[in-house]
């Protein structure tokens, strides 16, 4: 009897039959919910760029996805991607990567590319810690946890990553966590549909860096966990900051039309050819 291949098989590249991610690692159901969304939209790989930056997440385009990919170094993958999309404004450019190495090192670029709206969509996993590095501190940790640099508890008030990129102008932001894949893949196809920037927060579970420390045990505790702690953003807005501690506030928080910085750069480069060869007619 022959073995059945995974449906999003075809997307992959051949060679690559192991994944170097953790036992339990998130990473899984990202990837495929990026893979079910570029298939339910009917693209073709051909037509992506993938762009990561250091850090677990990053390993998901790269070497997993059948199609262009940019490994970048530290911090860089929307500077990267943003040399791409002006380039090549034809392609989609999605950058996937974690919150270490997108809101750290990579923050500024990350919000002036929401603000200047070039048409990106950043799949962010937000796993709360650096986990390829041992599980040190990372802007996203939750105040008090226990870390390897932070052995007494962090005293770091952790970053809203979704609210500071809303606040930074991107049109179109979402947040789920991955015990909501459904509504992860939804979001995705959103992402890449909409002409602008557009960033998906997916928060993830490392159950062995973070887990660890934080003591919420398997992959299935972190789910159940999610499940359990989640709460829609129209819910959310109606409670206090005190009742929404230690809650994930998920949804889609902005999802809006503005004007797009590769349209506007390549029209102006018609505009000034047409300038140019008035010029040389004279």
């Amino acid at each position: 009897m022959d073995a059945i291949e995974h449906p999003l098989r075809k997307y992959t590249r051949p060679h690559v039959t192991r994944t170097t991610t953790c036992p339990g690692c998130g990473n899984g159901i990202v990837a495929q919910a990026i893979l079910r969304a570029i298939d339910e939209l009917g693209l073709e790989m051909d037509d992506f760029v993938f762009v990561s930056g250091i850090g677990c997440s990053a390993w998901i385009p790269s070497p997993l996805f059948a199609a262009d990919t940019l490994h970048t170094t530290h911090g860089r993958p929307v500077a990267f991607a943003t040399g791409v999309k002006l380039g090549r404004p034809d392609m989609n450019v999605m950058v996937v990567s974690g919150d270490g190495d997108l809101t750290a090192i990579g923050g500024n670029h990350l919000i002036h590319a929401a603000r200047k709206n070039i048409d990106l969509t950043v799949v962010l996993v937000n796993n709360g810690i650096y986990g390829m590095t041992g599980g040190q501190t990372a802007p996203t940790t939750p105040l008090g946890l226990t870390t390897i640099t932070s052995p007494y508890g962090t005293m770091e008030h952790p970053l809203d990553i979704s609210a500071t990129i809303v606040a930074a102008g991107a049109p179109f932001v979402a947040r789920w966590t991955t015990a909501h894949p459904r509504q992860l893949t939804r979001s995705i196809k959103k992402g890449l549909q909409k002409k602008g920037f557009a960033m998906i927060e997916a928060i993830s579970q490392c159950p062995v860096q973070f887990g660890r420390v934080s003591k919420l045990g398997k992959a299935t505790d972190f789910l159940q966990h999610y499940k359990k702690n989640s709460i829609s953003f129209s819910k959310a807005s109606g409670l206090s900051r005190e009742e929404l501690a230690g809650r994930i506030v998920i949804g889609e928080f902005v999802d809006i039309e503005k004007p797009e910085l590769s349209s506007q750069w390549m029209d102006l480069k018609h505009q000034m050819g047409q300038e140019a060869q008035c010029h040389n007619k004279q």
